[in-house]
């Protein structure tokens, strides 16, 4: 982080400025200052006109130095790591330089944060000499997954008789991720279907030697030297020219949000418990190579569209997501009803039979479908007519996700994410997690 240094404002407005930074202690040496030097010129005591001069111009003299050290200070802030888990602990470094030639005063430095992070940190600095510089550091941390602002830092100055304090803030803020909690998951065998990375699958040549059915259009970040100009100019936009790409491994993942289908408050609920498996399952994908798409219920992407999601990207959407208001998975499985590259990886919640149908009738071809299914009547309490009610409908959608062609994976609360995943490995193999 660029360090931020204040100093531009006029002389008097830093002066009238300190002087509204006069403690008590400041502002009754002044009034006995002036009430002295009065009565020593009423009464013609000049040795009481020494002191009350002294006096009054102690208190003045603090305001100046304090004034000049105000706009002489420099503060930088480093988070590590800039991206923690929910539940650890992550460390804030803040560097103070004194850019002047005087040393400062006594410095009592209070960094902003949310309450969710724990208390505002203090520290007092004794004096930092001309040129000086002091590090100090304090832990945060985060149980709530999301984005955090740290700062901005309030320095308070003070002289050393305490005449006068000044509070100056800077400007800069950091913002601190807060990603959903990632388990390691087992190697497994996903099988399904190899899917060509990019547009390579698609392509064809026209018989009569045209390019044109061999082109694209333009995306962001393209190499403008692949434009297809004949193209371009017959369709009227920017089209470039598709090149065969190795295969690559696809995989979709569906992230059940809505509110009326997950149960319980806070980290631990059942919605925390499934934006933790999503995240679980797609770096353990990332990481096995395959190209990642993360959708919605509502089916809209989690995360930049059209951009190959890596694992920090992946766990900085994850950190932001939030519950819907949504009532059914039909906008999602419309979306997806488009195309299943590969894998389909689904986080559902509660689930009625018409919902469980949509998803029943999305698996085609050789394509590799697995459902989490949370058993989010077990995050709540409830009554034993009401859990046999429960457990009733949970068979019924998971046996039309079986005939379906899915491969489930029950999960009830304390279910670990890893004793269950190796449920949805391909027949007959344990190893490699791959397509």
């Amino acid at each position: 982080m660029r360090p931020r240094r204040d100093g531009d404002e006029p002389p008097l407005t830093r002066a009238l400025a300190a002087l509204s930074g006069l403690t008590t202690r400041g502002r009754c040496l002044l009034a006995a200052g002036v009430a002295l030097t009065l009565c020593s010129l009423a009464l013609g005591q000049r040795d009481l006109l020494r002191a009350g001069v002294f006096l009054a111009v102690l208190p003045v003299a603090a305001v100046a130095v304090v004034a000049r050290t105000r706009y002489r200070l420099a503060c930088a802030r480093r988070l590590e790591p800039p991206r923690v888990e929910a539940g650890r602990v992550a460390t804030v470094r803040l560097r103070l330089d004194n850019v002047s030639r005087l040393p400062s005063g006594v410095l009592l430095m209070e960094d902003a944060l949310p309450y969710t992070l724990g208390g505002r940190p203090r520290f007092v600095l004794d004096k930092i000499e001309p040129r000086g510089v002091r590090d100090v550091s304090y832990p945060v941390r985060a149980d709530t997954r999301g984005r955090y602002s740290v700062g901005p830092l309030a320095v308070r100055l003070t002289d050393p008789f305490g005449l006068c304090e000044l509070t100056r803030s800077f400007a800069s803020v950091d913002d601190l991720i807060v990603t959903p909690v990632v388990n390691p998951l087992p190697t497994i065998r996903l099988g399904g279907d190899w899917a060509g990375g990019g547009d390579s699958t698609a392509r064809s040549v026209a018989a009569s030697g045209s390019d044109d059915a061999a082109t694209r259009e333009y995306r962001h970040g393209d190499d403008l030297r692949k434009v297809h100009w004949r193209s371009t100019a017959r369709v009227g936009e920017l089209m470039v020219r598709r090149e065969e790409q190795p295969f690559q491994s696809r995989a979709t993942l569906l992230l059940d949000g809505r509110l009326n289908a997950h149960r319980g408050d806070g980290p631990g609920s059942s919605y925390e418990y499934a934006v933790s498996a999503v995240a679980s399952i797609a770096v353990s994908l990332v990481r096995a190579g395959f190209l990642l798409r993360l959708v919605s219920e509502s089916g809209e992407d989690i995360g930049p569209p059209q951009v190959a999601l890596t694992e920090g990207v992946v766990l900085d959407s994850l950190a932001l997501v939030e519950t819907s208001r949504g009532h059914s998975l039909a906008p999602a499985t419309a979306r997806l009803r488009s195309g299943i590259d590969g894998v389909l990886v689904a986080v559902l919640g509660s689930l009625d039979v018409e919902d469980a149908e949509r998803l029943a009738r999305l698996r085609v071809g050789a394509g590799t479908c697995i459902a989490v299914v949370l058993d989010v009547d077990s995050w709540a309490p409830i009554s034993a007519r009401q859990r046999t009610a429960a457990q009733q409908g949970a068979d019924r959608t998971a046996a039309l996700l079986s005939a379906g062609g899915w491969r489930i994976l029950p999960v009830s609360y304390g279910t670990t994410l890893s004793s269950v995943w190796p449920l949805a490995a391909a027949r007959g193999s344990v190893t490699g997690v791959t397509a």
